[in-house]
């Protein structure tokens, strides 16, 4: 297989935000929708080279629930350049949780979405106790309805980084109220969103998702200090017959961020400072 190769040159230091791994030696959770194929580390890393990265953030699929060993055994891999974001319950000890921070997690995910949705009285329940532990929540819910959800995202105590450009299930105008208060949240100084998962949006379509595309270059001109740019790979909610393709996923910066500074802050320097890269 030839390998992907963007246009875009990464510089040193260059993270890939958003990541699963599937590996069919650990169980599914009860709840799982489906068997994804394995979609191992070694893989991934092959194409991480063939991008010019050098640093990934594993987020925990809703595939393996709470269970986070796949993500894990991925973390002790990788080592100093991987980083993680777990699925955690209501009930999890503070003793795990010092567990799980050792082990490179920096965040927990709450998905407000679908049969797996997390009730917004956990969300505010849990968010105190990682936040003594140094960690963010990564939050998903349909975009749309982000202005709803405003006054309660706002009080957390702790780090908001929000999934997919928004993740907006019907691409919508900048003057939204959903995309206006993604911009307010934003305004607060402790939220980030991550510039990922435009192919599970755009009704235009690839290769520039262009309906998404404006949203993403709208934020990138509102707050370029709190932007990280992710692939989504393996891309699991892909549309069937269009897998996208990780070099011109990457290549969309070149269009969102056409300034190489700006780039640079989003590939390297924000998540550094998000996610402890030293």
């Amino acid at each position: 297989m030839i390998p992907l190769v963007p246009q875009l040159r990464c510089p040193p230091g260059a993270c890939d935000c958003h990541v699963h791994i599937y590996d069919a030696r650990f169980p599914l959770s009860a709840q799982a929708r489906r068997l994804e194929p394995d979609a191992l580390l070694s893989d991934y890393q092959r194409l991480q080279q063939s991008l010019g990265l050098e640093r990934v953030v594993l987020v925990q699929p809703s595939a393996y629930g709470a269970d986070n060993s796949c993500m894990l055994e991925a973390l002790r891999t990788l080592g100093a350049r991987g980083r993680g974001v777990a699925v955690i319950n209501d009930d999890v000890t503070d003793a795990a949780l010092r567990l799980l921070t050792d082990a490179g997690i920096k965040g927990a995910r709450f998905r407000m979405t679908g049969d797996l949705a997390t009730s917004w009285n956990s969300l505010a329940a849990v968010a105190p106790r990682i936040a003594a532990f140094g960690w963010h929540i990564q939050f998903q819910m349909d975009g749309r309805q982000l202005h709803t959800g405003f006054d309660a995202l706002q009080r957390l105590p702790c780090t908001l980084v929000v999934e997919h450009i928004g993740k907006f299930l019907e691409p919508v105008e900048v003057g939204h109220p959903g995309f206006q208060a993604l911009l307010r949240l934003l305004d607060t100084g402790r939220v980030w969103v991550k510039l990922s998962g435009s192919y599970m949006m755009s009704n235009s379509g690839p290769p520039e998702y262009t309906d998404v595309g404006v949203l993403a270059k709208a934020l990138v001109a509102h707050a370029p200090e709190r932007m990280v740019w992710g692939s989504d790979w393996p891309h699991p909610l892909a549309p069937e017959g269009a897998m996208p393709d990780d070099a011109r996923l990457l290549d969309l910066l070149l269009d969102w961020a056409p300034d190489e500074a700006t780039r640079r802050r989003i590939l390297v320097h924000n998540p550094a400072a998000l996610y402890g890269f030293l």
